[in-house]
């Protein structure tokens, strides 16, 4: 197939982009619409695109060892709130309002945390049963892969424990305060050492990283902590968007992304797209594509003391679109 003429976002160092590609250029079923991305640029860089005020909830930050060790152990099972039969969303009652989706899960920890389960403990997380966490998570349906969860607990746990006083504020302090450092990085490291984190796909033979997860734990971090002294990036430039199932419906609806006939039909009438496929591996993929160059283009229009990173424009469209009603590919993975 003939290579396709791309743009290609202002390196950013990152890895994940710089993976990207050769699916961008080889795509068969996702496009990213270069003239649509600069018209939506036009207008959302007059937004005000604030960094989220929710990423370190229910107001952890004022103990930021507590809301680190919070925000990483809910990261670590941040996937998959879509009952994949009935395609109903995970939602629980928390202090009077129901929540959906990423924010059920939360209320759902902070919960238990109040009723004095040690979520926050390594050597809880290693030994958790399935019905503890049924109890955990008790909402309108039973948390989806709630087994993969309970499994990705576990071997999370082990690792803390062993390792690191049973402590995800342990593990921070011995990287380097950078995402990528010669393999030191806050996420070079978590990959390599939480099987969980190693979020890759392979596309003809080329290594596509995605790293959804260990981004997004160190974004809320950043995001609710970085104007303290308890967590700090030097590379923040380095963060990409995450790919997950949200921000893809936010680019299809604004037109900034289209697909092939068949993965249209696939993604609505709900069929399973499987992990590591072609479509899935683009689907994600054009997700960071388009967000980085969305992010650019806003920056050129934005005054230099207004200039953003990209996981803002990420804020900005799953806040937007995760409660929509358009339907989201299916994928069974614990990776988002």
């Amino acid at each position: 197939m003939e290579k396709k003429q791309i743009v290609w976002p202002v390196p950013n160092g990152s890895p994940v982009l710089e993976s990207l590609r050769p699916v961008i250029e080889q795509s068969r079923d996702v496009e990213t619409d270069l003239a649509k991305i600069r018209e939506v640029a036009g207008w959302m860089a007059y937004e005000e695109l604030p960094m989220p005020k929710i990423a370190v909830p229910y107001g952890l930050d004022k103990n930021p060892e507590i809301a680190i060790d919070f925000v990483m152990v809910a990261n670590t099972i941040d996937s998959a709130f879509t009952d994949f039969d009935s395609h109903v969303m995970f939602q629980t009652e928390f202090h009077g309002e129901r929540v959906s989706d990423a924010d059920a899960m939360i209320a759902c920890l902070k919960r238990a945390m109040d009723d004095g389960v040690p979520i926050l403990d390594g050597s809880f997380l290693c030994t958790v049963s399935k019905e503890e966490m049924k109890k955990i998570f008790k909402g309108n349906i039973e948390m989806p892969m709630l087994d993969e969860k309970l499994e990705v607990w576990h071997q999370t746990g082990e690792v803390l424990v062993s390792r690191y006083s049973g402590r995800f504020r342990n593990f921070i302090q011995s990287c380097s305060p950078r995402l990528y450092d010669d393999g030191n990085g806050l996420v070079e490291r978590l990959v390599k050492e939480f099987p969980r984190y190693n979020d890759v796909s392979h596309y003809d033979e080329h290594e596509v990283k995605f790293y959804k997860l260990a981004q997004l734990g160190y974004w809320g971090l950043y995001s609710g902590l970085g104007n303290t002294s308890a967590f700090h990036i030097e590379d923040p430039k380095k963060f990409t968007a995450f790919a997950d199932y949200i921000v893809p419906i936010a680019l299809r609806v604004m037109g900034i992304t289209s697909y092939s006939p068949r993965l249209e039909q696939s993604i609505q009438s709900h069929q399973l797209i499987l992990r590591d496929s072609t479509q899935e591996v683009e689907l994600r993929a054009h997700t960071l594509y388009a967000t980085a160059l969305l992010a650019e283009e806003i920056n050129k229009v934005r005054a230099s003391d207004a200039q953003i990173l990209i996981p803002q424009i990420d804020a900005r469209l799953w806040t937007h679109y995760h409660k929509t009603k358009w339907p989201h590919h299916l994928t069974r993975t614990i990776m988002y």
